[in-house]
């Protein structure tokens, strides 16, 4: 399995638009894998989402996966990363990066010397995920060793998801 540069995680709740055409614009962009949250959608709901959503991401041959798949573990410190490559995971997120709108609550950025540090020696890709919301942004990260970046709360507000997602991985 080939890991993506880009992650793309849903929160509809921080769209101006249906997630579905938000999404549509993100692979329209480049995006190929989604990590679908949605955790408040009542099954039936969140299951004919995802279906929506695979239903796209399947035209691209792109990849969705539930925010609570087994191949991917957030991360908020290298012990997270330790553990989640004891349990197998194909790649973690380690968050947050950077000062970020989304989810203020995390604590504070870890920053771009942590990344590093903890890239270097953990044993998965991480996917540096917080406030990485510029071409700028996406290229420290990927300078201090990060495998890629994932991405939320710039998406998901966006007025143009398809051009942000250009920009990210041309980045």
């Amino acid at each position: 399995m080939v890991e993506p540069g880009l992650l793309i995680f849903t929160d509809r709740h921080l769209a101006d638009r249906p997630l579905e055409d938000v999404i549509a614009m993100a692979v329209d962009g480049g995006a190929r894998e989604v990590v679908l949250r949605e955790h408040d959608l009542p099954p039936r709901r969140r299951l004919k989402l995802a279906s929506t959503v695979r239903n796209v991401l399947d035209q691209v041959g792109g990849r969705l996966l539930l925010e609570e798949d087994p191949v991917l573990r957030k991360c908020h410190g290298l012990e997270d990363l330790l553990a989640a490559a004891a349990d197998g995971v194909t790649y973690a997120t380690l968050s947050p990066i950077y000062p970020t709108r989304s989810k203020p609550g995390y604590g504070p950025p870890l920053g771009l010397a942590a990344l590093g540090r903890m890239a270097q020696v953990a044993p998965v890709p991480v996917y540096a995920l917080g406030g990485v919301d510029t071409p700028a942004r996406v290229r420290d990260c990927l300078d201090e060793g990060a495998a890629g970046v994932a991405v939320m709360g710039a998406v998901m507000r966006s007025d143009d998801p398809a051009r942000l997602v250009k920009e990210l991985l041309a980045a």
